[in-house]
């Protein structure tokens, strides 16, 4: 009773982080399967795409009908990064546990260190060039694809900074992204013999997608900058959380 009690508290928070900062789910879905709920690495990364997948197409569903997803730059995101992300995650099966808990812990500091830069106030959306969205995006599928994650704490940085997209528009638009990238992925374990606990996943996955709903009004009610800040702090914990357990 523990652990479906463990699932179900996990899964809501996953679920709140996604609805109402667009990304952030694989991130704390996997710590959460491995150091709570006991799976193993591999077995943590394959659930918490299953996980993320649900809720972020669950998120998406709800962020779309509020006019919140920018379709064109979030499909060439998505498309670009389908092939780097596969190619990724092969080379990542050749790379030790450690290289690459160290390598997630740094990226997402980064990241969540350009998220805390502040604002332009007067900056104005940029034009969608194509060519720059695919650049971005096949460097994303191919982080995704090297971590195993679904993406979204890269992804909505790379909205925002590149290509000029307000917050929350970003956030609406890094779940589609989420959603495609998390599949790609998905596909390539699709023949791995990891065994998967259904036991856990099924009601962390219903958990997480229920919260998501409430991220969603959640984002609804905080500014964009403030969204910005919550988001960055909670990838600089669990960056030093993981980087803290590579060292070890």
């Amino acid at each position: 009773m523990s652990t479906l009690i463990l699932a179900l508290a996990a899964g809501a928070v996953i679920g709140l982080a996604l609805g109402a900062l667009g990304g952030g789910g694989s991130v704390l879905a996997v710590p959460a399967l491995i150091y709570l709920l006991g799976f193993t690495p591999a077995a943590a990364t394959t659930a918490s795409l299953i996980i993320v997948t649900a809720t972020s197409a669950t998120a998406l569903y709800a962020h779309a009908a509020s006019g919140n997803v920018r379709w064109k730059t979030g499909m060439l995101f998505a498309a670009a990064g389908i092939l780097p992300a596969i190619a990724a995650g092969t080379l990542a099966t050749r790379l030790p546990e450690a290289v690459l808990t160290a390598a997630f812990a740094a990226i997402a500091a980064l990241a969540a260190l350009r998220m805390l830069r502040p604002p332009h106030p007067e900056q104005q959306p940029k034009p969608v060039r194509p060519a720059r969205a695919a650049g971005a995006g096949a460097g994303l599928g191919a982080v995704t694809g090297f971590l195993g994650v679904g993406g979204g704490f890269l992804a909505v940085p790379s909205l925002v900074g590149v290509l000029g997209l307000r917050m929350r528009a970003a956030v609406g638009t890094s779940l589609l992204v989420i959603t495609v990238n998390s599949l790609a992925a998905l596909a390539a374990r699709a023949g791995t013999s990891t065994p998967l606990d259904w036991a856990v996943i099924a009601p962390f996955t219903g958990a997480a997608i229920l919260g998501a709903w409430d991220g969603k009004r959640l984002a609804s009610k905080i500014s964009g900058p403030t969204l910005q800040r919550i988001f960055a702090i909670v990838l600089l914990a669990v960056a030093a959380h993981m980087l803290i357990d590579a060292l070890h």
